[in-house]
């Protein structure tokens, strides 16, 4: 396949965990970057080997530039997609794809009626030890599923800039549950189907700031089955757990040690091995497969809208002490 050619626009930290992983592809090349900042814009150009564009219509106008990877701010998404989709360019968006559903809905719309590709960066469902659950529960092997626990946290205590929009609420409304919990109601959904609601509770305990750093979700699914998600910025050290449980069997994931499975009868819970696998490079090569008209993106806008949904729905519930029905948010947000 020949390369997809791309322009990166957005260069922040992200900009470079994506451009690394296209600098360990085949398939994709970066032809030129933007943003605001003279000095970020010609760092990154020196850093990846591309040019540095002066503006973004350059590079909308560039005709030799297929794609863009964007991973602008999530207030710009809706200006920067739709503009790529009107010069032609399909579009790799970071999630989450907007701040508010009415937001994605309206990407998505427009990505569709000019008929460009649109994917999101959803790398956490593709890790080797939730596509090995997954297999197994579309075996058959976990029975009813009934339940499950995730944590996904980080120690941001005296790492965080006031000036960055993604610890502010009017940059990333939600705090740490749509910067990185998002991930993991993905995940519980991915591996236990679409939630109907939703219940949550907030609080700011440890960073500066006006944003939530400690969220606690419980999810109801539509099958029936519950689970309960916490995301924390302010905790020790680095952490990510998902248990999954159902009638005849059980998966245990956490960082440290791995994968392991309980089957019904047993006396103890045996390890999987999973071999790690390059999510970043897979997601973005299903992109460029995608705009090479082989399959479509496994996260696009409909998809992603209706993750951003489960966190809208969360938000409510946290500011107004209800349980929240995620179609509630998907009629209004």
């Amino acid at each position: 396949m020949e390369p997809l050619r791309v322009a990166c626009i957005g260069m922040g930290w992200w900009s470079d965990v994506l451009a690394d992983a296209i600098q360990r592809s085949e398939n994709l090349k970066i032809i030129a970057c933007y943003t605001r900042s003279e000095e970020k814009r010609r760092a990154f150009a020196a850093k990846y080997g591309c040019a540095a564009a002066p503006n973004y219509q350059t590079i909308l106008q560039d005709r030799s530039i297929e794609a863009i990877i964007n991973t602008t701010p999530n207030s710009a998404h809706v200006e920067t997609t739709l503009a790529a989709s009107l010069a032609g360019k399909h579009v790799f968006l970071d999630k989450p794809i907007a701040n508010t559903v009415s937001e994605g809905r309206v990407i998505t719309e427009f990505c569709r009626k000019k008929g460009v590709v649109l994917a999101l960066g959803y790398q956490r469902r593709r890790e080797s030890h939730f596509r090995w659950i997954r297999g197994k529960i579309d075996a058959g092997e976990f029975g009813k599923l009934v339940n499950a626990e995730a944590n996904i946290s980080r120690d941001r205590v005296g790492k965080i800039d006031l000036n960055s929009w993604r610890y502010t609420a009017a940059g990333m409304p939600g705090g740490v549950m749509l910067q990185i919990g998002i991930h993991y109601t993905d995940v519980l959904e991915y591996l236990l189907g679409p939630v109907k609601a939703v219940s949550g509770r907030f609080a700011q305990l440890v960073l500066p700031g006006d944003n939530p750093d400690v969220a606690s979700l419980v999810l109801e699914h539509e099958n029936g089955a519950l689970s309960t998600l916490n995301a924390s910025y302010a905790s020790a050290s680095e952490y990510y757990l998902m248990n999954v449980y159902g009638k005849e069997a059980s998966a245990y994931y956490d960082m440290h040690q791995g994968l392991r499975v309980l089957k019904r009868g047993s006396n103890g819970a045996s390890p999987v091995a999973c071999a790690k696998n390059d999510t970043f490079v897979e997601e973005l090569e299903e992109f460029a497969r995608a705009v090479r008209g082989d399959g479509a993106p496994e996260m696009g806008g409909e998809s992603a809208t209706a993750s951003l949904a489960v966190i809208r729905a969360g938000i409510v519930s946290a500011r107004e002490g209800r349980r929240v029905e995620v179609a509630e948010m998907l009629s209004k947000d």
